[in-house]
């Protein structure tokens, strides 16, 4: 069977899974990373401040003070450390697991968090807390990704865009959230609860498309045609073995005709992989040098003049 005679995505069914599953990947660091603003505000030390100011002038605590470099830090470090894992565990742990466990895992630390916002606690018990929040998020987020890609790679090549458009859109919807809570003035703590729910919701709908996934026949057709034509080979290949005699080098000879015997065990290395995309990944790792290095831990205290009060 061909890729021209199987299924069609009825509706894009498939490709708007991938969309939603690549908006679940994002959406909720955004939104963390939005919600800025409720962080710096609950890490106040009334009783100690430094006499290091802001740009509006008021004075600011240390852990203040050092949040956002710790936030990136505490993001970008388990982000990479997971992502390289993520190249060896994915043979030992089965990608259901992978996917849905870090999608339940990151929302569970969002609906802690949302719960957090009403519980009183210290600025340093806290900053600890957020800390470690932000270390599981992206670890968890690490594996999210790496195991998305790897899925849509079963799939046509176009189906690598909807991940990555999700991903954007993820970026611009916290922005969007961001400009209207302060225009509307909605800066309280409580108006933060709904920026985690609303990272909660995106992770239930993004769990619930991942479950719909299998149940598509299309995504079926291509996640099991290998494995498929795999069984009727080996059939075929039992056939033959009462009429032949195995050579010394594993190959199966019948005449003239030479029949490869086809390792299931094998699996591809990751150093020759690597050695066929060190340009492109070296390319996209100095281009994240230069980008995670600015943000947001630089680009998070730059404010504008504009706007009664400074709010914005």
């Amino acid at each position: 069977m061909t890729a021209r005679d199987g299924p069609q995505d009825r509706y894009k069914a498939v490709w708007l899974i991938f969309f939603i599953l690549g908006l679940g990947t994002l959406l909720p660091w955004n939104f963390f990373m939005t919600a800025r603003q409720y962080f710096i505000n609950r890490l106040k030390d009334p009783e100690k401040t430094s006499h290091v100011g802001n740009q509006t002038g008021e004075a600011t605590s240390y852990l203040q003070s050092v949040f956002d470099n710790f936030m990136t830090l505490c993001a970008m470090v388990p982000l990479l450390i997971f992502t390289c894992l993520n190249s060896f565990i994915h043979q030992r742990i089965p990608q259901q697991i992978r996917i849905s466990g870090s999608l339940v895992a990151i929302g569970l630390v969002f609906l802690v968090t949302a719960i957090m916002v009403k519980i009183p606690m210290e600025p340093l018990p806290f900053f600890v807390f957020t800390m470690i929040s932000i270390i599981f998020i992206n670890s968890f987020g690490a594996i999210l990704q790496s195991s998305l890609f790897g899925l849509a790679g079963l799939l046509p090549a176009s189906y690598t865009a909807p991940i990555m458009s999700g991903q954007g859109l993820a970026g611009t919807f916290a922005a969007l959230a961001m400009i209207f809570s302060i225009a509307v003035g909605a800066q309280q703590p409580e108006s933060f609860i709904g920026y985690f729910s609303t990272a909660c919701v995106t992770i239930v709908l993004a769990i619930v498309s991942y479950v719909v996934l299998p149940h598509m026949d299309f995504f079926r057709y291509y996640s099991m045609k290998d494995k498929t034509e795999y069984h009727v080979y080996n059939a075929e290949l039992e056939t033959k073995r009462d009429l032949i005699k195995k050579d010394e080098n594993g190959m199966e000879q019948n005449n003239s005709k030479i029949i490869p015997v086809h390792n299931p065990e094998e699996q591809p290395s990751v150093i020759a992989i690597f050695k066929k995309l060190w340009v492109l990944a070296l390319s996209v790792c100095f281009v994240f040098t230069v980008t995670i290095g600015v943000f947001p831990a630089i680009t998070a205290k730059v404010s504008t003049v504009l706007g009664e009060g400074n709010k914005w």
